[in-house]
């Protein structure tokens, strides 16, 4: 499985951009973060609430030019993202104006 940070996640967690991780059956929203922080544990609370698990303020996901961002955790990702031919990206949103 194939997971790419946005920069300001890859400074902290020291990496270069793009993580590959053991995939866990089956691939949803919820379990390839939980991968994620398990791997990178410094990233725990960067990513999503600690206690409540929700998504983090300016945080976004998609997924094979899809937007999973407001889906549950529990939502399982495409075929491609599961078998690490496509990546799940954790983009950091823009805002301002």
């Amino acid at each position: 499985m194939r997971v790419v940070l946005p920069g300001h996640l890859c400074v902290l967690a020291d990496v270069d951009g793009e993580l590959t991780l053991p995939a866990i059956a089956p691939v949803t929203i919820g379990s390839v973060l939980d991968a994620v922080e398990e791997a990178y544990p410094v990233l725990r609370g960067a990513i999503r609430d600690h206690d409540a698990g929700a998504r983090r303020p300016y945080v976004r996901y998609f997924a094979c030019e899809q937007d999973f961002s407001l889906d549950p955790p529990g939502t399982r990702l495409p075929e491609p993202v599961a078998d690490g031919r496509e990546p799940f990206l954790i983009v950091g949103a823009i805002a301002g104006g």
